[in-house]
């Protein structure tokens, strides 16, 4: 208990002084780092030694699992999350509600019946619609990108198209080939069935695969018919890509019971420290506490979930107190819908102009680099961007010091029409594509030096943002 009482104090202390640091003209900070560099060492230190964001996510995992919006786990991850951020004392602790989708996956399977019989491994992409009773059997055809689609022309009326479009390994450089892969998940279905198709199969989004099917959301156009979609896993997709190059007929049954029930109740659980001088100037930051309906959603996004509800306790235990309000939102929905993040923007629509900054983790809970900001499209986002440095520079110690070009991410987008600065948590995501939305992403995923330098990231940033003399940037005119 001295130990800790000593931290305190010593926390309090460094608070103090940081507060009687000179100031640039102004009252802007000239040396931020300075005015900082103790309090970044306090957090980062407390979170390494003290953390509790790795047995709370074991709970999240193991006790409540995956939490599909609109399911009962999901119900249960947010009262539970309610819970936690009351016993941590934060202020203002509450839900705001949100209606979410209930979409429900069902019986499921895909069968290869010629030119041999076997089963696909498969996962239905979410927000899909069902096959008829018995399922849909046809013939194959395979596009590796969308020309391909197109040059099959009226082949594909009838059939069920296999889009057999490799992800790019992940690469130090350029990052992740999601980017690049994805759209063949959202659109490829409704590309597919404008052109006549009955059913769509997608190779999973991974460059690195052990017969692991990756699921995901499909994004249904207006103006094309609504068919069934799987992700198969890479090997079955090659198996059929090879079948068809050597001019046998392929064909497979697929089968889903996917359907939509009606919308549920849920939340968005927010939690915060209420600013000491300006309480009504807010940084916002958090992920989603939602998941889809496979694995244990460890690092796709519960893991960012407890980091931030974790950066709120530390800076609590340390006996910190910023000038603004820095608050810790957990949004509902994001996997297959937003709704959660639209519901916060225009709940919170007339507030946006005193949203101080918005900071979203949603890349996996590996070691943090750094963080992204959309490149600066004005001199107010230059500003913006150079102040940010400053703050994020504070990590260097810990290898976290980084600031690229990049997205702030799904959650807060809804914001960034008002002006609030987009900031998003950067980590090593080489393997995070090898996990995402499969039944393996679970808990022996996370490293916990890893999620807690995750945690720690989150509060350096959040904390400093949130008591910096002046504003990350003046809001918009």
């Amino acid at each position: 208990m001295r130990i800790v009482h000593v931290v305190l104090l010593a926390a309090a202390a460094v608070l103090a002084a940081a507060c009687a640091a000179p100031t640039g003209p102004g009252g802007g900070d000239s040396r931020l780092a300075d005015r900082y560099r103790g309090v970044a060492a306090a957090l980062i230190d407390a979170a390494r030694t003290r953390s509790l964001a790795h047995a709370r996510l074991q709970h999240l995992c193991d006790r409540i699992g995956h939490r599909l919006s609109g399911s009962a786990a999901l119900g249960e991850a947010v009262r539970w999350c309610e819970e936690t951020m009351r016993a941590d004392g934060l202020d203002g602790v509450r839900t705001e509600e949100v209606m979410v989708p209930a979409w429900i996956r069902g019986r499921e399977s895909a069968v290869l019946l010629e030119p041999a019989e076997r089963p696909l491994a498969m996962l239905g992409l979410g927000n899909s619609v069902g096959t008829p009773v018995g399922g849909i059997a046809a013939e194959v055809v395979v596009a590796a990108d969308f020309d391909a689609l197109a040059a099959l022309g009226e082949s594909v009326r009838g059939r069920i198209v296999l889009f057999n479009r490799p992800m790019p390994a992940f690469d130090p450089e350029t990052g992740s080939g999601y980017g690049e892969a994805v759209p063949y998940r959202v659109s490829g279905p409704s590309r597919a069935a404008a052109m006549g198709a009955v059913a769509v199969l997608v190779r999973s989004l991974t460059a690195t695969s052990l017969r692991t099917p990756h699921t995901g959301m499909l994004r249904y156009l207006a103006d094309a018919p609504r068919v069934p979609a799987a992700a198969i896993s890479v090997e079955d997709a090659e198996m059929l890509a090879r079948f068809a190059a050597s001019g046998e007929r392929v064909v497979v049954r697929l089968s889903m019971e996917a359907r939509f029930g009606p919308d549920v109740a849920s939340a968005n659980v927010v939690g915060e420290i209420l600013g000491s001088e300006d309480p009504g100037e807010v940084v916002v930051m958090g992920g989603h506490l939602d998941s889809w309906d496979v694995g244990q959603g460890a690092h796709d996004d519960g893991g960012s979930c407890v980091a931030a509800m974790e950066a709120l306790r530390l800076i609590r235990s340390l006996g910190l107190r910023p000038r603004r309000t820095l608050r810790v939102v957990l949004w509902v929905n994001e996997e297959n819908g937003l709704r959660g993040a639209r519901a916060y923007a225009e709940a919170h629509a007339a507030e946006l102009k005193d949203h101080v900054a918005a900071i979203e983790a949603d890349s996996g809970s590996y070691r943090p680099l750094g963080f992204t900001t959309p490149p600066a499209k004005d001199a107010r986002g230059e500003r913006m961007r150079a102040r940010l440095r400053e703050v994020v520079a504070l990590l260097d110690p810990v290898g976290a010091g980084a600031l690229l070009d990049g997205g702030g991410g799904a959650d807060i987008g809804p914001m960034e029409p008002a002006g609030v600065p987009q900031i998003g948590l950067m980590v090593d995501e080489s393997r995070y594509f090898d996990i995402h939305h499969t039944e393996a992403d679970t808990f022996d995923k996370v490293v916990k030096e890893e999620l807690d330098l995750c945690a720690a990231a989150l509060a350096v940033v959040g904390f400093v943002i949130a008591d910096m003399p002046e504003r990350l940037v003046d809001p918009p005119q």
